[in-house]
């Protein structure tokens, strides 16, 4: 049976090069940035997920990314690709989140870290209404058993994975979000399905794809939240809301 493919919080229908959406959001539309925001959802969760313990914080760095990039859009010069840029404002958000708590992580640092996996509440994903209730049940077992085991990697290693491996990003791509070498961007990711592969063997490659979704209510929260904090923004300065 071919793996399902999850929702990936779809952006409208109508699909628009960055550069357009860019613009757009620069004079205010909120229509640009709702079509970014839906556009870019899952990779920042992703992003800051391989940073952050769990789930809610997560969405919370997401959010807070956009606030900082949109008001940083017109800075943005197209060295690196939209959605590359925001990941990596993630990855800063979620840094600095952990700090805030107390729990630092350098990305940087060539020792391994140490582990400090707590476990958290998954994130639901509703089945596709065709599915069989038993295949539902066994797709959601096995995509926890991956959760908590890529969750069980050490951020510096767990952070390289869920961009290579589950959010398919080049090694190019993923060093530049993390701030690191691409050299070690490679030796991080072998570490880490080495260390997997001990841990689940071949049913690794079984569900990747869905582990770490961000679709359906959370993402339109996300999108609701920041747009809703835009406008108020926008109010308080006396611009027009976008």
């Amino acid at each position: 049976m071919s793996r399902l493919e999850l929702p990936a919080c779809p952006p409208p229908a109508a699909a628009h090069p960055d550069a357009e959406l860019i613009a757009r959001a620069t004079r205010g539309e909120a229509a640009a940035f709702e079509q970014i925001m839906r556009r870019h959802n899952r990779l920042l969760f992703r992003s800051a997920r391989g940073v952050v313990d769990d789930d809610a914080e997560a969405q919370d760095v997401v959010q807070e990314t956009y606030l900082r990039a949109f008001a940083a859009l017109e800075a943005f010069r197209g060295e690196a690709a939209l959605g590359t840029w925001l990941a990596r404002i993630a990855i800063r958000v979620a840094l600095d989140a952990r700090r805030r708590r107390g729990r630092t992580v350098s990305l940087d640092e060539t020792a391994d870290a140490p582990d400090g996996h707590r476990p958290e509440d998954r994130m639901a994903n509703d089945a596709a209404p065709f599915d069989a209730p038993e295949a539902t049940t066994e797709r959601r077992q096995l995509r926890a058993l991956l959760q908590d085991a890529i969750d069980s990697l050490p951020p510096i290693y767990r952070s390289v994975f869920i961009l290579r491996a589950v959010e398919e990003t080049s090694v190019e791509q993923t060093a530049f979000c993390l701030q690191i070498s691409e050299d070690l961007v490679k030796t991080r990711y072998l570490r880490a399905r080495a260390k997997l592969r001990d841990a689940l063997g071949a049913r690794l490659e079984a569900g990747l794809g869905e582990t770490f979704a961000f679709a359906g209510a959370r993402c339109d929260a996300v999108v609701a939240q920041v747009l809703a904090r835009l406008a108020g923004a926008a109010t308080d300065t006396g611009d027009t809301p976008p």
